[in-house]
């Protein structure tokens, strides 16, 4: 039902305008300007409405709660008191849960970290204190273990190592301690296998020496001691054998 107060709606306005004739708050809010139809209404579908109509009344937020309409609980959670906000971890709508996990106490997240909803479990990894995390690094959504890897203590990164993913491996190869990067020295992804040459100890770039891409090869040519440099005199790609021979002069001329 539409209804406006005072002048005609213009035909071509699609503003979505409440009925005010049947609205409890025509005799108190309304009358002091607290609410206004088209602007400032809990009534309407409108989520502006609806948010600025607890912006100015936020005190009536938890009487929405249950209210039918997902977006006006959603909305609703926003300004209710943190002590208001458990009930709806259970909420129906994963946007109402969205909200919550952006807003609940952190020792209320656990509630929320195998929620159904991918976007409510990101920001769960992103909220997590960091001693909680490792419990989400086998989350069935590789976004969120993405957000794991991007938080998790660095000495525990391993358990990320062979994520099936690339984004999430390629996060573990940029953070992981060097003495571990072994681990993933033969990563199927070449670019990851990049990273873990160019962060790799140089002791250790033997594990790399004979990889099958030759874009590793010569980022190890890059990185190599002498004697490792000497091995890929050799190598079957031209920019590496170069490298290799620049780099060995350049070293042997070396005070």
């Amino acid at each position: 039902m539409m209804e406006t107060i005072g002048q005609g709606k213009d035909i071509n306005d699609l503003t979505p305008l409440a009925d005010c004739s049947l609205c409890a708050y025509r005799g108190t809010l309304l009358v002091t300007g607290r609410c206004k139809p088209g602007d400032c209404c809990v009534v309407a579908d409108s989520g502006r409405q609806i948010d600025r109509f607890f912006r100015t009344n936020p005190g009536l937020a938890a009487d929405y709660t249950r209210d039918v309409f997902w977006e006006r609980r959603a909305i609703a959670a926003r300004y209710l008191p943190t002590s208001q906000l458990q009930p709806l971890l259970t909420d129906p709508d994963e946007a109402v849960r969205r909200v919550l996990a952006y807003r609940v106490p952190l020792e209320w997240l656990a509630d929320l970290r195998d929620d159904p909803d991918r976007e409510v479990r990101i920001t769960v990894a992103d909220r997590l204190p960091e001693q909680d995390l490792e419990l989400m690094v086998q989350d069935p959504d590789y976004l969120v273990r993405a957000y794991v890897a991007k938080r998790l203590p660095k000495g525990r990164l391993f358990r990320l190592a062979a994520d099936p993913d690339n984004e999430v491996r390629r996060t573990v190869a940029e953070r992981i301690p060097a003495v571990s990067l072994g681990l993933m020295a033969n990563d199927p992804e070449v670019n990851i296998r990049r990273i873990v040459a160019r962060r790799m100890e140089p002791e250790e770039l033997d594990l790399m020496a004979k990889d099958s891409d030759w874009t590793v090869r010569y980022e190890v040519a890059l990185r190599a001691y002498p004697a490792l440099l000497q091995h890929l005199f050799d190598d079957a790609e031209e920019d590496v054998r170069l490298m290799a021979r620049q780099r060995y002069e350049t070293l042997s001329l070396a005070p």
